[in-house]
Order: structure tokens, then sequence, then C-alpha cells
């Protein structure tokens, strides 16, 4: 009988410890979702009160893209802002450069699948009665034209490949390549579509993994399973060549890669996503851009939570057994970086435009998207 009574009051006192875990755990998380919430709202305030320019646009920088992206970050956290005046004008902005040709760019712009690839979208985030079904349909098949393939005159057997740049016909990379591959998954294609399945062929030759598909001159060199720039004309990364040969491996391309990966189908056990799953491991940090330092800082953590988001990956450990739940420790980090007017900027290099208040506070809000459970 004793033993019962026993048993009742050990199963008494676990239950109520394991309960009380749980709503520690509950309120630690409504403590974090709470001062997400708060910077998300700051960081709206910068860009529709001190960021927006008279014709609606969020940058004069690269045609409708900055603008896109900020109303992407803007809807992506706040949904019912699609009535908001300072959002209405800057989908206005952005449909004054739909282009005949389908495209959506400013004219004579040499940035046509960058800019139409974030357009898109920002316009599904706003399309909520259908309004803009014909122009992304045409938007779609724009992407899918420019893309370098047979229609290029480009062969299989070629580094260029299925890839994407910025349109203006000088050589495929990585990052525009990712951009098309999001776009046409927003716009509703699966991983099998044809599109995407020739940018996963671009995407595989931008590893520093042999195999596999890859079949580049640099696919030996570093093996790291890391990823850079382009394999095309020649191919380069923004991180310079390795010391003993090939193009080094940096993290928000390697971001960029493992997403477009899962993007078009390739699964966790995949050998090229495993092996940029452990380039990742033995570089995670929030303290720069693995490989490039400060430069590209607030690009690698939209990409670092997108592609950890598409990955399923809630807690994440590094090469030394350390979990990390990255969610809220990047949310952590960028409340800590965010300004006292509300924006976001790169203070330590302002390369790729990362001066831009408006773009970085644009890609610290979609990161913060990311950082909710």
């Amino acid at each position: 009988m004793r033993s019962n009574h026993l048993i009742c009051s050990l199963l008494l006192v676990a239950t109520a410890a394991f309960n009380a875990s749980a709503q520690e755990a509950t309120a630690k998380k409504d403590s974090i979702d709470a001062a997400i919430d708060q910077s998300v709202s700051r960081g709206i305030d910068f860009l529709r009160e001190r960021g927006q320019a008279d014709n609606g646009s969020f940058s004069p920088e690269t045609g409708a893209a900055v603008t896109a992206i900020c109303v992407r970050a803007i809807l992506e956290n706040r949904p019912q802002a699609l009535n908001d005046p300072a959002v209405k004008k800057a989908i206005e902005y952005i449909e004054s450069k739909i282009q005949g040709d389908g495209g959506i760019y400013a004219q004579g712009s040499r940035y046509r699948n960058y800019e139409t690839s974030i357009a898109v979208g920002a316009l599904v985030k706003a399309n909520r009665d259908g309004r803009y079904d014909s122009v992304l349909k045409r938007a779609e098949t724009f992407l899918k034209e420019i893309q370098w393939d047979e229609g290029e005159g480009v062969k299989p057997s070629e580094p260029a490949y299925g890839g994407a740049g910025y349109g203006s016909h000088e050589r495929p990379d990585l990052s525009n390549t990712s951009f098309l591959i999001d776009a046409l998954k927003e716009l509703g294609n699966d991983s099998d579509d044809e599109a995407i399945q020739k940018a996963l062929q671009f995407v595989v030759r931008t590893q520093n993994l042999a195999g596999h598909g890859n079949d580049t001159k640099h696919a030996q060199a570093v093996g790291d399973g890391g990823f850079y720039y382009t394999p095309a004309a020649g191919g380069q990364s923004q991180a310079g060549e390795a010391a003993g040969g090939g193009l080094r491996s940096y993290g928000s391309m390697t971001y960029a890669g493992l997403k477009s990966m899962i993007y078009a189908g390739l699964s966790k056990d995949d050998p090229r996503v495993a092996a940029a799953m452990d380039f990742i491991r033995k570089h995670y940090t929030l303290d720069e851009n693995p490989g490039m330092g400060q430069a590209g800082l607030f690009y690698y953590y939209h990409t670092f939570a997108k592609s950890l988001d598409a990955a399923e990956i809630d807690i994440l450990d590094d090469a030394s057994g350390n979990p990390h739940p990255w969610r809220e420790e990047l949310a952590r980090h960028l409340i800590g970086l965010q300004q006292e007017d509300g924006s976001w900027v790169n203070s330590g290099n302002e390369r790729w435009m990362e001066g831009d208040r408006q773009l970085v506070t644009a890609y610290a809000l979609l990161a913060l998207a990311y950082c909710r459970e």
C-alpha cells in the first residue's frame, strides 16, 4: 500500500515538474515573440514613415527590387497591412515597372531577372483577390524564357546551364538562380518543374563537392561541401580563391545553395544536402558572413533563416556538438542590432548596398519573420 502511495507521489511530483517546465518554455517563447513583434513594428514604422519616397519607392536603386523586398518584408510580418497607404503606394510603384515582355523591371535595367523574381514575391503576397494572376503568369513565362538553357544557346554540359543572372546576359550566378527558384516556387511550381530542375543543375555545379552532377574543374579543389558564386565564365567566388587552388565557399551562398536544393526536391539524406549541412555546422555563427566577414551580412541573416526554416531545423548542432536554437539566437541578435530609429544598417561593410537602410531593414524583417516558432 505504501509503495502505491510512493509511486503516486512520485508521479505527482514528476507531473508538476513537467508542467512547470512546459509553462516556463511557453513563457519564454511568448517573451521572445513579444520582443520580435515590438522590433518588427519599429522596423515597419521606419519604412512607412522615413523610408519611402514620394513616388512610392523605398529606394532609387535597382528598379523595382528594393521596393518589392520592403513590401514583402512588411506583408510577411503584417498581412493586414495590404491596405496601408504606404504599402498601396509601393505596390503601385512596382506595377509601374511591369513591361510588355512580362518582366517587372525598370526600363533599360541590367537586373531583369533579379527585379522580376523579387517583384513576384511581393505581388504573390498582395494577390488576395486574384488581381495579379495574369501579371504573375506572364512574369513566370518571362523568367523561364531568360533562364540560361537551350533557348539561350547553352548546352546542358556547360557550367552556365540552368542558371539565372541579373538579366544582362553576362553570366548566371547562384544568388540570382536562388531568387529564380524562390519565385518559381512562390508561383506554385512543384520541385519537379522543368525550369527548377534545370536550375538545380546549375546549383549543383556551384558546390565544392565532386560528383553527383558536378563536373566542373573546381569540384575537387576545395571539397568542403560549401557553395560559391558561380562556376560560369571560368568561375568566381566573392570570397576569392583558395590557397591550394579552387574557389572558396562562403556562408550566404551555402545557405542559398541549401535552400535551392531543398526547393528542387533533394532530401536531407542526399549527399549534396548532407555536405552543405556539414559546412554549415562547421561555420555556424551570427557574428559574420562566414568567409566574407561583414560583407553581405544582412543578406546572410535572411538567407540563413529562410534556409534553416525550409530545412525544418529548429535546433542546429554545430560541429562541436553545441545545440543552437537558431530562431531565438537570431532574433535576439537582430533585435540587439536595431537602430534607435527602428532601422537596421550594416555599419561594418556597405558592400552590396548594405548601407541602404531600407534594404537592410527589409532583410532583417524577413529574417525575423522566420524566427517565430
